[in-house]
């Protein structure tokens, strides 16, 4: 196949395709090593004591059993300062679920076989693990996830909000959610020669050094991370976690042998992170013209008792339609459960629900068509910065997207559209936006080799997003060849260092680092005569370059999400048949994998609008619905027609590839869409997710009173 040298834009097939369909693709555990050993681990029973007694002798005497680990034997860590992975170095149980000892074994059957045998006494405590609005502690963090203020305030909103002519006043609530990725968290850890190795699933491998490396106290450069592969993450494998940290004291207590640990299914709900709960108001109101004169929108949501994460669910508010007077403030509940952590789309999937869902209501409010009021309220400027966008496409993806889903014609009634067999049929429509982050922190190096190829190192991560495809059109494109002269090299901390792959600033962190390293290369070949090539080849390399526009624009992502529901009238299943999305994202490195990206992402906001829901039990402080199969997400049979369209958008500010962030982008706007669509199908406002079939028995709220 003749590939043109104008690599990006072009629909390429996954080059790591072949492999992870044959199976020779190595994940974290799947990683050949000499005589390894395995760990499995023994998790607290209350949600908040002290830990008495450890009684490990019917373990130790299990055949095969290396090693029991716990607060009294463990290895020491050096640094205190991260609450979360300070792990079996005292007698604290801070939330139900902690590792509280471990079983090293020959054999996995028999390091589980022996973890059961230990038995732990406890002082418990009592326990708080319950989200309240009005939950006496609640309190305003510093600052929230990703440098963003807790509180926003312009204007009088109050006061604009008292004299609107229309108002809406309405809470809405999100419930904790599970990452749910096909690889489990894993991880084999080795110590030789004062040096430790680890096969790991992670987003970034230089970050985990540097992580492990302060808990330690260790030389950086004594820790390798190694992970080519991930197998899905969507924020929960950015952070370290306990069970690295596990895997690394296992190994300290067997020198030499390699240790390997992958979570169980039910583990990971406790040990990995998850996405808060939210209870989110929204007040708007607006003049008799249907324009936005005040904007409220308060949070609430948990955060662990040891440890603080405060989501920045509001923010998305700050910025997406015209409003003289605003405010957005978020306040924190400490509660005796696991760190929450960020999961695709931290703020912006949660906090976009509730906003566009009360976008829907206020249009219907004011007498206008949805999509027609959000055109109406569109800002000319960032309405928190009052400074230009670099682009802002959110008029021509809800015209485009109406045009596409036939919205013209529709009638607002509730409830008036049937299809055979009892199903209301209803439609929807709802904004998305995602910022377009430039995280420091990443280099390149590039060198043409004797044989005519470039080898392009750089410490990425492809967590299932096409970085091995994309990234490899980028240095391409940048050096002027065909992608087939491109060799690839990511995923390990002896490459350049490289941000972690959060935020959807991968391609742009990265790319931005390949193609300056490029441009070097290409100097420097210009400048040099080297033929033949030496053996050991010409290399240049380079960080990330400053974007001098990042101080002059905002930069964002936007998309329209229109959704055709069907909702049964006499058992309330609601089905999805139809989902459209239109985005604007700048240029698209790949329009194969970045459509498989935006499809992904609606498919999990499908999921997260019908099916996901953490379930705590209150009485022990757990969540007891933690496995797959009670834990629903959405499967083939749940997801119906998909369409998934790009706007031709050129953004030259954003970097030089023109390209903006697509893996969290099709999320956002999804679940609103789809609760939008339910109103209009049956004349039933569900605020509160996930919309089950007792949504419209029980506490419905009609808006047509």
């Amino acid at each position: 196949m003749t590939l043109p040298v104008r690599a990006i834009g072009t629909p390429l097939d996954r080059f790591d395709g072949p492999a992870k369909v044959t199976g020779t693709a190595r994940y974290a555990f799947e990683h050949p090593v000499d005589r390894p050993a395995y760990l499995f681990p023994v998790q607290a029973t209350v949600a908040v004591g002290r830990i008495v007694a450890v009684h490990t002798e019917p373990a130790s005497r299990e055949p095969g059993v290396l090693a029991v680990l716990t607060p009294e034997n463990a290895p020491r860590v050096a640094s205190f300062d991260d609450p979360e992975v300070v792990i079996l170095q005292n007698h604290e149980v801070a939330y139900r679920g902690q590792f509280v000892a471990a079983a090293v074994a020959e054999t996995s059957e028999a390091a589980r076989r022996a973890a059961e045998l230990v038995r732990v006494d406890y002082q418990a405590g009592p326990h708080d693990v319950e989200l309240r609005a009005d939950h006496p502690d609640r309190y305003a963090p510093e600052v929230m996830n990703g440098g963003f203020a807790t509180d926003s305030l312009r204007g009088n909103p109050e006061a604009a909000l008292a004299d609107a002519a229309v108002r809406l006043d309405a809470t809405y609530t999100t419930p904790w959610y599970q990452h749910a990725q096909l690889e489990p968290h894993s991880t084999i850890a080795r110590w030789a020669d004062g040096r430790l190795t680890l096969h790991v699933a992670s987003q970034g491998v230089h970050r985990l050094r540097e992580s492990l490396a302060t808990l330690f106290g260790l030389d950086p450069e004594r820790i390798r991370v190694i992970s080519p592969h991930v197998g899905g993450a969507f924020g929960g494998k950015l952070h370290t976690h306990p069970d690295v940290v596990l895997a690394v004291l296992g190994a300290l207590a067997v020198p030499g042998r390699p240790v390997k640990l992958a979570l169980t299914r039910q583990q990971m709900f406790s040990q990995v992170g998850y996405r808060t709960p939210t209870v989110q108001r929204v007040r708007l109101g607006a003049g008799p013209d249907g324009r936005l004169v005040a904007v409220s929108h308060e949070v609430v949501q948990q955060t662990a008792r040891h440890k603080e994460f405060a989501e920045q669910t509001a923010t998305p508010t700050r910025v997406m339609y015209a409003a003289p007077h605003r405010s957005t403030t978020h306040r924190l509940v400490r509660l005796d459960v696991p760190v929450p952590t960020i999961m695709r789309a931290p703020g912006k999937t949660p906090g976009m629900y509730a906003l566009e869902s009360a976008m829907d209501e206020m249009a219907i409010a004011c007498g206008q068509d949805p999509v027609e009021f959000r055109i109406a309220n569109e800002p000319p400027l960032d309405p928190e910065l009052d400074r230009p966008f670099s682009t802002r496409n959110l008029v021509g993806c809800l015209r485009d997207g109406a045009r596409r889903f036939g919205w013209a014609g529709r009638d607002p009634t509730p409830g008036v559209r049937r299809a055979a067999g009892g199903w209301l049929v209803g439609t929807g429509v709802a904004a998305s936006m995602y910022p377009v982050y430039r995280l420091p922190g990443s280099s390149a190096t590039i060198r043409l080799e004797p044989d005519g190829r470039y080898t392009v190192s750089i410490g990425a991560a492809d967590l299932g997003t096409g970085t091995w495809t994309a990234l490899t059109q980028v240095a391409a494109d940048a050096l002027g060849v065909l992608v087939d002269r491109i060799v690839l090299r990511i995923g390990d901390t002896d490459l350049p260092a490289a941000m972690a792959a959060g935020g959807s600033s991968g391609m742009t962190s990265w790319g931005s680092a390949v193609v300056e390293a490029a441009g070097r290369l290409r100097a420097r070949l210009a400048a040099e005569q080297h033929d033949p090539v030496p053996a050991d080849g010409i290399e240049a390399s380079a960080e990330m370059p400053p974007n001098p526009h990042r101080e002059h624009f905002s930069m964002y992502a936007f998309g329209a999400q229109f959704a055709e529901v069907r909702v049964h009238e006499a058992t309330g299943e609601v089905r999805v048949p139809r989902l459209l999305g239109v985005f604007a994202a700048g240029r698209i490195i790949n329009p194969k994998t970045g459509r498989s990206q935006l499809l992904g992402g609606m498919t999990m906001g499908l999921s997260m609008a019908l099916h996901e829901r953490c379930v705590l039990d209150p009485r022990f402080g757990h969540v007891v619905n933690h496995d797959l199969a009670e834990y629903h997400i959405a499967t083939n049979a749940d997801v119906g027609r998909v369409e998934v369209h790009t706007l031709v958008e050129d953004d030259p500010y954003v970097n030089p590839m023109g390209s903006k962030g697509i893996g969290e982008l099709g999320i956002v706007g999804t679940a609103a869409a789809i609760a939008n669509a339910v109103q209009h199908a049956t004349g039933v406002r569900v605020r509160d997710l996930p919309i089950t079939p007792d949504r419209f028995f029980v506490g419905a709220t009609s808006v047509r009173g």
